[in-house]
């Protein structure tokens, strides 16, 4: 996500950017918006994707937010990242940890010469390159309930259950409510819980647009039925309201009173109103759907521990799992306070202690107390509950910006308010010896705790092929880096991508800053990623993964591979990259992005699917007839604006351009193609080097304001004479 351009400060000059290393002022200091309350200024350069996806007002309410995020773990380091990107006021950081070689695995900001350095001091300098508008400062004392009523929202990702009971007690009671959002990642298992206060509304439920929809007719009757043109189906359901504009006839619809859909169908729909008594619908009428704000009663930490509700799914399959966690987290908290560690990994004793806390926890419940203990869960639970693995950590780092996000800005639902999470189907399929799991010392330990030494010496050997080093292309460097994946002598990590790197990229492809603009993406992202674990034998390209590039990428590259990491933007590149790891038997991770979705797929040779083996469906296109004679809605408009926009400022000056190089060889070509295409291609060049030749700038200015005059004008003169406001069609209807 992004920094910002933010408004004048109190001296009418910009705000003061912080150099890397120095201090930024105090939290309470901090102010996004210009001075008498007027809206903050958005760098539409810098925050266009973002722009897109959240709206002027939803990023405004995000640039007026202060938030604290408790405990630099490799959790708090990616929320911390994701929220100095997405923009908000002000994060401040707390810790009152020392780094040891266990962060090193997770927490991608600390190297080993931060070893001994408070977790948030040796982080903020990092952070704050990442968006020098936000102000970034550290914590470093322990937390009170007074530091807490500075901030919109607190995130905690290393915090004891009574601890976050007393704080999530003060910020539920507080006046506004402050957002409480408690994290944690513990090996292949990790948690998130919300409480955004005892009333929170959401503003835009999914952040969709309102779905539309122009009408050909409307009945007098109860219900009144409502039929709409037949060139694009409706997306309304049963129970959506709508309301109704430019309507003839039956004009007492126009008073913008919301109506409730019912029986929805694909080009109709009827509303819950007798409209025997109103005027006689003749023509005209745009329905469009309202979005409701939703208002959501939150529970506290406290109520809500008791009483869970329904847990937030992430797969059907494990539909009894998240129960089973809920009490081993609290299983965890009561072992670390009698003993104060975690447990042991490969520990018998430790993982007997810990089945003991969980089953007298399961006792003294009553309404939620579970038949079965699943006690090979409880046990992978407790093996590798001191490890925050990065993988987990940048997953659960994602879905907590994006709460925080919600709760700033009141766009999309949040979690509504346990979510638990586990991936045990990683952990390898042999018996784990415990001897396997003990630390040696190295920045791997927390990984090898979880997964034992011979996996991650599997890891370090490693050669790997990544496409593309945009925002999918910088999170897998990095994550791949603190693995430890191709950090051997044995190994090699080969990027590529033919792209440089460009303002808009800075908010939300972490690994590039903004004295790296015009440089190539590959190579920067080679040289941040080696900065974070300088073992990583890695080697950037700038050349595309296509067919003519089939001499670099050959047969013998693509035998020495063990995995494929797709980082595209397009499909045809995912077709390509498909098609080869088909042939070379290779595994293939791809995924993608679109605003706040998202889509994975794993590819493994003969067990699953390829991606091409389904296909999307393809997207609406209106009929290009409609396009270029009668666009009735925006997408009509664009297509059309496009098509034209393409023609006359692309596609004709490549055309002359071509025949001036070479005019008898593209003479030839016409003749050769003897058909209207090739004719209506020559008409335009003889236009174009004839009676529309620009030689100075003036001619320039004269082409277009005659190109404006008869697009925006003669044009549509023509149109309404052609079909004035009361044409009808052949059966009588309005036209």
């Amino acid at each position: 996500m992004l920094p910002s351009k933010r408004s004048a400060g109190a001296d009418g000059g910009q705000p003061k950017r912080l150099k890397v290393g120095e201090s930024p002022p105090p939290v309470a200091a901090a102010s996004n918006g210009s001075r008498n309350g007027a809206p903050p200024e958005i760098d539409e350069d810098l925050h266009s994707r973002q722009l897109a996806v959240y709206g002027r007002e939803t990023m405004r309410r995000l640039f007026a937010s202060d938030v604290l995020v408790s405990g630099l773990n490799g959790l708090g380091a990616e929320i911390a990242k994701n929220l100095a990107l997405a923009g908000v006021r002000s994060v401040t950081v707390h810790d009152v940890k020392d780094v040891d070689m266990w962060d090193l695995s997770g927490n991608f900001f600390l190297s080993e010469q931060d070893i001994g350095k408070n977790r948030a001091l040796a982080c903020v300098s990092k952070l704050q390159e990442l968006n020098n508008a936000v102000l970034v400062s550290a914590l470093t004392e322990e937390l009170t309930k007074e530091h807490l009523s500075k901030f919109q929202a607190v995130v905690f990702t290393d915090i004891s259950l009574d601890k976050a009971y007393e704080f999530d007690d003060y910020c539920h009671s507080h006046q506004p409510p402050i957002s409480f959002i408690k994290a944690e990642v513990c090996g292949l298992f990790g948690s998130v819980f919300c409480d955004f206060g005892p009333e929170f509304t959401v503003l835009d439920v999914d952040g969709e647009d309102p779905h539309t929809g122009i009408i050909a007719s409307i009945s007098n009757d109860s219900p009144a039925m409502v039929s709409c043109v037949d060139d694009e189906r409706l997306e309304f359901q049963d129970g959506d309201l709508v309301v109704f504009s430019e309507v003839q006839g039956m004009a007492e619809l126009n008073d913008g009173k919301p109506r409730k859909v019912k029986n929805a169908r694909p080009f109709s729909f009827s509303i819950e109103e007798d409209t025997g008594s109103y005027g006689v619908y003749t023509k005209g009428g745009i329905v469009t759907q309202v979005k409701e704000p939703k208002l959501l009663h939150f529970k506290s930490l406290r109520d809500a521990m008791k009483d869970p509700g329904d847990f937030l799914l992430s797969d059907f399959s494990k539909f009894e799992r998240s129960p089973v966690i809920h009490l081993a987290f609290q299983a965890l908290d009561n072992f670390r306070k009698e003993h104060g560690r975690y447990p042991t990994a490969g520990c018998e004793q430790d993982a007997q202690c810990f089945l003991k806390f969980a089953a007298d926890i399961n006792e003294a419940s009553i309404d939620f107390k579970l038949e079965k203990i699943d006690e090979k869960l409880l046990r992978h639970f407790s093996s590798g509950s001191r490890a925050v693995l990065n993988p987990m950590a940048a997953m659960f780092g994602g879905i907590v910006g994006q709460e925080v996000v919600k709760a700033c800005s009141g766009k999309f639902h949040p979690l509504y308010q346990f979510f638990y999470f586990d991936s045990v189907e990683s952990l390898p399929t042999y018996q784990l010896d415990p001897q396997d799991l003990k630390p040696s010392n190295s920045r791997y330990d927390a990984q090898i705790s979880v997964f034992g030494s011979k996996l991650q010496k599997k890891l370090q050997d490693a050669n790997i092929f990544i496409v593309g080093s945009g925002a999918l292309g910088c999170e897998f460097l990095k994550n791949l880096a603190l693995m430890g994946v191709s950090c051997s002598s044995k190994s090699k990590l080969t990027i590529t991508d033919d792209d440089v790197i460009e303002k808009s990229n800075l908010s939300r492809q972490f690994l590039f800053r903004d004295w790296n603009i015009g440089q190539a993406k590959s190579t920067v992202a080679a040289a941040a990623a080696r900065a974070i674990n300088p073992s990583l034998q890695i080697d950037a390209l700038q050349n595309r993964a296509c067919p003519d590039t089939e001499s670099v990428f050959h047969d013998t590259f693509w035998d020495g591979l063990d995995v494929v990491i797709n980082a595209l933007d397009n499909v045809n590149a995912r077709m390509y990259m498909d098609m080869r790891c088909l042939y070379f038997q290779k595994p293939l991770l791809e995924s993608g992005t679109l605003g706040a979705k998202c889509n994975t797929q794993m590819v493994i040779p003969h067990l699953t699917e390829n991606y091409g083996a389904s296909r999307d469906p393809p997207e609406k296109q209106a009929p290009m007839c409609t396009v270029h004679s009668f666009p009735h809605n925006i997408d009509h408009c664009l297509t059309w604006a496009r098509s034209e926009f393409e023609g006359l400022l692309e596609k004709t000056p490549n055309e002359v351009n071509s025949f001036l190089s070479n005019p008898t060889q593209y003479a030839a070509a016409m003749r050769k193609a003897g058909d209207a295409q090739a004719r209506e291609l020559l008409e335009r060049v003889s236009e174009c080097l004839g009676k529309e030749r620009c030689i100075t700038f003036e001619d320039c200015i004269t082409w277009a304001r005659l190109r404006f005059e008869d697009y925006f004008s003669n044009r549509v003169k023509q149109l309404t004479f052609t079909f004035p406001e009361d044409a009808s069609t052949s059966t009588g209807t309005p036209f």
